[in-house]
């Protein structure tokens, strides 16, 4: 009874907010398809929410069947004329009627093909903008002065001379509004030289600093090497939350989008060339994880997850892998190139090799989710 009781508040705590939070940004990645489809007069058969059997759904009145699937782990829209359409007239095949291929994804242009394609990551995107936008304009922005209010003995703050009530201007030209972005910016440069503008009363200071690696423990227990420069906000700077204006919000929700994206790309970057450790790569154990950790942490902090989550999502599609949306974009590029599309062979050796990637991919992330929560150690403990 106690077993039963820990795995059914494990499911509240973790497993339904992750299906929750995936299930809205997954219905806003194919709305972004579907939306474009409609647009460019494409007859979307399908909209999916999660992948086989059929829980319930309906048909509207375009044709169009919603439904939800019994694995809700993803989701997808089908257009008529996307796969499997017979249209080969010049090879003795059946030719689609004029009204059928008014309506075929294949049978649009170039560029509507392309659009359709690019809307669903576009929406997401689109769509952490109106989130931040409207937290900004509700609940409010955090706010921290970068303003210094200790100096770790020994570190590389102390060795530069940095002391409490300095304020930092600007990393490696960067802007900083608020101490998070000292934060970000110490962690994004995986320990190399920083050019820090500090503003000291009336004088600013140029420092050049190599930030300290030390071990920490993460929130799940794990020990990290992390880069640090040695520093705490100062006390008689609290945190205050900031309500934007309609516009303030949307230009602080743009940026903020921007950064997320960005601070991404660097940190998979960094991922690629072997400076920054591979096991920060999260699959959906540790993204069920922390979606329960951000439930618990109140409106504010759930609804940004899903903006990040969401930013994120979209960023990993737009990768030029095949099977991905970005791997479709790249042979519309390629299209575009040669002025006729790529053979079917090709095509399809494209899309056997991105499976190849993606499913490794997972396999990887879920490898290190297992070994990040402690999981591995557990079952080779049972039979040890």
């Amino acid at each position: 009874m106690d077993l039963l009781m820990a795995y059914l508040l494990s499911f509240l705590t973790y497993i339904l907010p992750f299906l929750i939070i995936l299930t809205v940004i997954v219905f806003v990645h194919e709305l972004g398809h579907y939306m474009a489809a409609r647009y460019n007069d494409v007859r979307v058969d399908v909209f999916s929410i999660g992948f086989g059997y059929e829980l319930f759904g309906y048909t509207d009145r375009h044709g169009t069947r919603w439904k939800l699937g019994v694995i809700p782990l993803g989701g997808y829209v089908k257009m008529f004329g996307e796969v499997d359409i017979v249209d080969i007239g010049a090879k003795g095949g059946h030719l689609l009627p004029p009204e059928d291929r008014s309506v075929s994804f294949r049978h649009k242009r170039l560029s509507q093909r392309a659009i359709i394609i690019a809307a669903g990551p576009a929406m997401n995107f689109l769509f952490a903008i109106l989130v931040f936008t409207l937290v900004f304009m509700t609940l409010g922005q955090p706010i921290t002065p970068p303003v210094v209010g200790e100096v770790k003995p020994g570190s590389a703050a102390e060795m530069a001379d940095i002391r409490p009530g300095d304020r930092f201007v600007a990393i490696d030209s960067r802007p900083v509004e608020q101490f998070a972005d000292i934060q970000q910016y110490v962690q994004l440069s995986n320990g190399a030289p920083l050019e820090i503008h500090i503003q000291r009363e009336t004088t600013e200071l140029i420092l050049v600093i190599t930030p300290s690696i030390t071990e920490r423990m993460d929130h799940l227990g794990n020990i990290r090497r992390v880069p640090v420069l040695g520093v705490t906000m100062s006390p008689s700077e609290p945190t205050r939350m900031q309500r934007h204006t309609p516009l303030s919000a949307l230009k602080q929700a743009i940026h903020e989008t921007y950064e997320v994206t960005r601070t991404a790309l660097i940190a998979f970057g960094q991922m690629l060339i072997g400076a920054r450790d591979t096991d920060e790569l999260s699959g959906i154990l540790r993204i069920a994880h922390f979606s329960g950790l951000a439930v618990k942490g109140g409106v504010s902090i759930v609804v940004t997850f899903i903006a990040i989550l969401s930013i994120n999502l979209g960023l990993v599609n737009l990768f030029p892998i095949p099977l991905l949306d970005g791997g479709h974009l790249l042979f519309y590029a390629v299209e575009g190139i040669r002025k006729r599309p790529l053979t079917e062979r090709t095509q399809e050796y494209g899309l056997r090799i991105g499976l190849m990637l993606v499913f490794g991919l997972v396999i990887f992330a879920t490898w290190n989710d297992l070994v990040q929560l402690g999981v591995w150690d557990f079952l080779t403990g049972l039979i040890s």
